[in-house]
């Protein structure tokens, strides 16, 4: 296969610079890219920012080159044989196509800008753009033909438009406004799905049979009835599926529409000679990847060369590209999902000053108070994310005993958490809160006191537990998550450990957006420490060798009683220790997570190495949700088998764990005199349901 040179002229450098500032979006059509690229390059060179986009684009060529060799490997009948892999999956994803529905994707025009300029009429056809000298939320469509956008940083875009007005944030103003666009979206679709404040897909295959309009119709009236409303323009898109509906939306922005019809061959030949950046789920990383790697620049080509993106990438991320290529995507209106997590986060000037810091971590806690308890929530595990002036984002969390939802609550163990990482620089604090609480119990109530009637239902759900080890590993086949991390469970009163474990495994469709790791360490009290010691001391030779059976990544000892996971995360880079790291006695569980985005557990950057669902990487509040989600409830399983183990005496659950050799001399050792079985209460009651 031919290769390409990702290196530019050495005269310009700034022509191999990739920032996601420099593509283009609406209304940057005309820009000159080669300018803002020169300017964006000048005024990052030096930077932390500079610096961490350097070390990114490192491996990223680095993986390039790795499945450059892996293309060159392949054989002519290699290739025959996994072309013949593609073409049959191209058929059974072609048997999935469903042109039965009607999907509309709105997107409103520069919302928050369009917002600002509804406020103060004297910024119409001026260029403007909301946000600070740090970082711009979103630009008017005046300032995008300087090249100023979104995920910039205001003094650049000063540069690029020395006339540019800054006007700061106001998001209770904009959430007003997109409550107004949403009670028009209920009136053609009820069962809408927002996807931001300022996007909605609607599905209007009903609305059209009853109106007797056509889809056409449908969007234009939407429209109207959009700007009736609110004063504002929006911009729709109408297709057969969600994927093509969004991409529609974009292509008579500002205040358009585009109707791609529900025919399999305006389709293929609408998404042929569609750039592979105009499809959701495919960002920066990917486009660099598959066109220096593969040169797959056009969706159609992607199916042209199926046969390397089968053998080069896993089943589900050969299986999305192949989709891409065909025009499908998802038609189904999705089942309602209780919310996982509940979060917000601000950027500002990168400071080392602790009191400002301090006082912006109160602010937000104050915002996510009042956002719980607009929506009636409470929860356990207290996220906190910070990105350093270096552009490191570390993640830390900790689950408390009771579910919490004051800002009084929040900061304490917010501050606790933030307390462990200082001194240091940064210019972005989030907190989020997960392990929600769904039965509606009120703060300050204990997560371990069940009801009857689920303590019934659980069925033998705690004797199951009993053999599970305290591993943040749900199973041993999640290759994605273990490869990269070593796992290790310290009995340390104070001090924590760190251990790096350098990456054997090249596979190319590992993540390819990301490589970092992050850190997770917690201890544990000397005290239960000491209990441990005791209990072992009392258990007999028979028990010692079943707790040695039981457990992978901890000592069997650590399942006899509630304990601080300890649970050490490995990463490529050294992330600053603090020996005083200490934890809020009420609290049972610390935890560093991956970084921000969960790339470790991610599977080609798209699937979760978990439980196999499938998230594009653009969907950043999804995937960090859906991390969140399998942390806590791996949480509540170890806190569950631990109190199981502790409860329930080890008589009962031996026979469980014991190895075959154990197991056999038992039965040798048995009378034939008749023994009363015990069972567990919970195991009684769902026998006795099971006989009623």
């Amino acid at each position: 296969m031919e290769k390409k040179e990702t290196a530019g002229d050495p005269d310009r450098p700034w022509q191999s610079y990739h920032t996601v500032y420099t593509n283009a979006k609406a209304g940057m059509e005309g820009v000159d890219k080669e300018r803002v690229q020169r300017i964006i390059y000048e005024m990052s060179k030096g930077s932390k920012y500079f610096e961490n986009e350097e070390r990114k684009e490192a491996i990223i060529r680095e993986k390039i080159e790795n499945m450059r060799a892996r293309c060159v490997q392949l054989t002519a009948t290699d290739l025959s044989q996994y072309q013949k892999v593609a073409d049959k999956r191209i058929l059974e994803l072609e048997s999935t196509r469903d042109l039965s529905r009607i999907w509309l994707h709105v997107d409103m025009d520069a919302f928050y800008a369009a917002v600002e300029t509804l406020s103060n009429p004297l910024l119409k056809g001026k260029p403007m753009a909301v946000g600070g000298m740090s970082m711009l939320s979103t630009a008017n469509y005046e300032a995008r033909k300087y090249g100023v956008r979104a995920a910039m940083p205001g003094f650049i875009a000063r540069k690029l438009c020395p006339e540019l007005i800054l006007v700061p944030t106001d998001f209770k103003k904009y959430n007003s406004y997109s409550d107004l666009t949403r009670k028009v979206f209920h009136r053609y679709d009820p069962n809408f799905l927002a996807a931001s404040l300022d996007e909605a897909y609607l599905d209007i295959t009903e609305v059209c049979k009853e109106r007797g309009l056509t889809s056409e119709e449908i969007a234009k009236d939407l429209r109207t009835s959009i700007y009736e409303e609110t004063g504002l323009t929006c911009s729709a898109g109408v297709a057969a599926n969600r994927l093509l509906a969004k991409v529609c939306s974009d292509i008579n922005k500002p205040n358009g529409q585009f109707i791609l019809p529900n025919d399999r061959r305006a389709i293929i030949t609408f998404i042929s000679s569609l750039p592979i950046r105009k499809i959701g789920g495919i960002g920066k990383v990917t486009e660099h990847i598959l066109k220096d790697a593969l040169g797959i620049n056009t969706c159609e080509e992607m199916l042209q060369k199926g046969g390397h993106l089968c053998a080069l990438f896993s089943q589900s991320s050969a299986d999305f590209f192949l989709s891409v290529g065909l025009g499908l995507g998802s038609t189904d209106t999705p089942q309602f999902r209780l919310r996982k997590s509940i979060s917000n986060e601000r950027t500002f000037a990168a400071t080392t000053d602790e009191r400002l810091i301090f006082q912006k971590l109160a602010d937000l806690a104050e915002m996510l108070s009042m956002d719980m308890e607009k929506e009636g929530l409470t929860g356990r595990t207290l996220t906190l994310k910070l990105k350093t002036a270096s552009f490191e984002v570390r993640t830390r969390a900790v689950t408390l005993q009771k579910y919490i939802c004051s800002s009084s609550d929040i900061l304490q163990h917010a501050s606790r958490l933030l307390k462990a990482e200082l001194p240091i620089s940064l210019r972005l604090i989030g907190l989020r809160i997960s392990q929600l609480n769904e039965d509606g119990a009120i703060a300050g109530t204990d997560p371990n006191q069940t009801s009857i009637t689920r303590f019934i239902t659980s069925g033998d759900a705690t004797r199951k537990s009993m053999g599970d080890c305290c591993s943040l590993n749900p199973d041993a086949d999640n290759r994605g998550f273990m490869d990269d991390t070593e796992i290790d469970v310290c009995i340390n009163g104070t001090d924590s450990e760190t251990h790096h474990q350098d990456s054997r495994d090249q596979r190319i469709d590992n993540n390819f957006s990301n490589m970092d790791e992050s850190n997770c360490t917690s201890s544990n009290d000397a005290e239960k420490s000491e209990k441990h010691k005791n209990l072992l001391s009392n258990v007999g030779t028979d028990q010692a060798n079943i707790f040695n059976a039981m457990g992978s990544t901890s000592d069997s000892s650590d399942a006899l009683i509630p304990q601080i996971s300890s649970t050490t995360y490995a990463s490529s880079r050294n992330l600053e220790g603090n020996p005083n790291n200490n934890v809020d006695t009420e609290s049972q569980v610390e935890l560093r997570s991956p970084d921000n985005n969960g790339q470790i557990w991610w599977i080609d950057d798209y699937k979760c190495t978990i439980c196999g669902a499938e998230v594009p990487v653009s969907f950043v509040d999804e995937r960090q949700e859906h991390l969140d989600f399998h942390i806590a409830e791996k949480l509540q399983e170890e806190e569950s088998g631990i109190r199981s183990r502790t409860l329930t005496p080890r008589k009962r659950t031996a026979g469980k764990n014991l190895l075959p050799s154990q197991s056999k001399h038992k039965k040798q050792k048995s009378t034939p005199k008749k023994e009363v079985k015990h069972i567990p209460i919970d195991l009684f009651f769902v026998k006795s349901n099971l006989k009623s």
